[in-house]
């Protein structure tokens, strides 16, 4: 599973590495050290805070973006059936889900607490693998 360095996840929920650092003082965000001294975030449970996190703030923050628009975030569900798979992905404020295929999904490696990308194009949503 994926682990976070503060920054990485302040970038993922669309505020300051401060609050990040707030939030796991808070207790509100696990983290734990590493051999270095700096925190660390597993993927896992940032996709959950994540989740829970823009539920509390709600969902009526309005941007305007045009067509082909990136959103990097961090997949916070996977539903899979025997041929679809529905991907979320918080990416800061905005939730974005994704239908694709079983194998695409696998293929991807997709599960919560991994990184991507949301690619939006139109009405139809691409996920890719961000670059660590």
């Amino acid at each position: 599973m994926p682990s976070y360095k503060i920054g990485q996840a302040a970038e993922l929920l669309g505020v300051s590495a401060d609050t990040v650092r707030r939030w796991v003082d808070d207790g509100r965000i696990s983290s734990t050290r590493t051999e270095s001294g700096r925190r660390s975030i597993d993927g896992a449970a940032l996709a959950e805070f994540a989740a829970a996190h823009t539920a509390e703030r709600g969902a009526d923050i309005v941007v305007g973006r045009s067509a082909r628009n990136r959103f990097p975030g961090i997949v916070t569900r996977v539903i899979k059936d025997k041929v679809a798979a529905q991907v979320e992905i918080q990416a800061g404020p905005h939730r974005v889900v994704s239908l694709m295929t079983c194998e695409a999904a696998d293929e991807l490696g997709l599960a919560p607490g991994v990184r991507a990308v949301a690619a939006v194009k139109s009405t139809s949503v691409v996920i890719e693998i961000a670059e660590s």
